[in-house]
């Protein structure tokens, strides 16, 4: 079977990078997912109160709308992001928005928070019965009142989700980064906990803020603090690059967020400058260049409790997880760790 996902993949690779992705939807709702085996013991950890078979999550843009995150938690993800989602269905960006450097190893995009809104989103995670399952909460592009969007998100999907993250580091909805400036996170952190304080409280829901790789000096510690101060539960390192570090493959110029094997090296020093500026206040998920169990390692010894990855699946397939998981036990036996959270912050 796993070979029959690896022809798979490559089939898929020979379609339009958007249509592919369409295609790979369909098949998992269909039940043609893989099924992974039972997770190693040393790779259960706990993340902020949720407990997760594996530290290896699927990052949100693959399953935008909360259509197949129980076959993708099947496939062998300890846990799943959603998203992002806005309060209102909208269409993204004119195609082609998605782009495959497959030279590099890498992915543009610039979809634009293409998906069906909150209420469609809501019906679906509404029927999950187990299973760690984030929501990536964004804003319309339209929007008048932005921070309002995130709250709304918040309030739709309270006492469903398992935790939220607070996508303010997109590329692809023009003025959005300008949310990571201290004043207006702030200000929006404290409406975020201020809602979430207003709603039942059976189980606490962590909330994480996702940033951008492109942060300037200065700008980790105040994003930091501010985190901090509102009691968020972590940190996710990182968004897409707007950056081109040297690339080969003839879309390298084209307009939106790159990710892939090139984000990694860029990704990880960011996770290391917020660990060193967290300094045990929050947790922190790297996110970026993952394609291997060295790649999550690597995260990890930087200060990472868990990780996500999503374009490299486009090239490895989703037997990727598996193998990576695999490697990560195997390399933290040899270094002598006896769980993942021993390994947290150790290089």
């Amino acid at each position: 079977m796993t070979d029959l996902h690896g022809l798979a993949t490559r089939a898929l690779r020979s379609v339009d990078p958007e249509d592919a992705h369409t295609l790979a939807l369909k098949g998992l709702k269909l039940g043609l997912g893989p099924r992974a085996p039972a997770d190693d013991p040393i790779l259960r950890t706990r993340l902020a109160g949720l407990d997760l078979p594996n530290p290896v999550g699927l990052a949100p843009g693959f399953d935008k709308n909360a259509e197949v995150f129980a076959p993708m938690l099947k496939a062998g993800f300890g846990f799943a992001e959603c998203g992002t989602v806005t309060p209102l269905p909208q269409a993204g960006n004119p195609r082609p928005r998605l782009f495959r450097l497959s030279e590099d190893r890498a992915v543009i995009n610039r979809m634009g928070f293409n998906n069906e809104g909150l209420e469609a989103f809501a019906a679906r995670l509404a029927h999950r019965r187990h299973g760690v399952v984030g929501a990536n909460l964004g804003a319309n592009k339209d929007s008048v009142d932005r921070l309002a969007d995130y709250t709304a998100g918040l309030r739709r999907l309270w006492g469903m989700a398992s935790y939220f993250t607070i996508n303010i580091s997109s590329p692809n909805t023009p003025g959005l980064r300008a949310l990571q400036t201290k004043a207006a996170l702030d200000e929006l952190l404290g409406r975020l906990v201020a809602t979430a304080d207003s709603l039942p409280q059976g189980v606490a829901v962590p909330m994480f803020l996702k940033v951008a790789p492109d942060l300037e000096d200065g700008e980790v510690e105040a994003i930091s603090d501010t985190v901090a101060t509102h009691g968020l539960a972590g940190v996710i390192v990182s968004n897409t690059t707007v950056s081109r570090p040297p690339l080969k493959s003839r879309h390298r110029d084209e307009t939106g967020g790159l990710s892939g094997a090139p984000l990694l090296a860029m990704s990880t020093e960011m996770l290391r400058r917020f660990h060193q500026a967290a300094a045990g206040r929050f947790l922190l998920i790297g996110a970026g260049g993952i394609a291997s169990g060295a790649d999550a390692y690597a995260k990890l010894r930087a200060g990472a409790s868990a990780v996500q990855l999503y374009s490299a699946l486009a090239y490895e397939g989703p037997g990727l997880v598996v193998r990576i998981k695999r490697d990560l036990a195997a390399r933290l036996r040899a270094d002598g760790f006896a769980s993942v959270a021993e390994a947290v912050g150790a290089g």
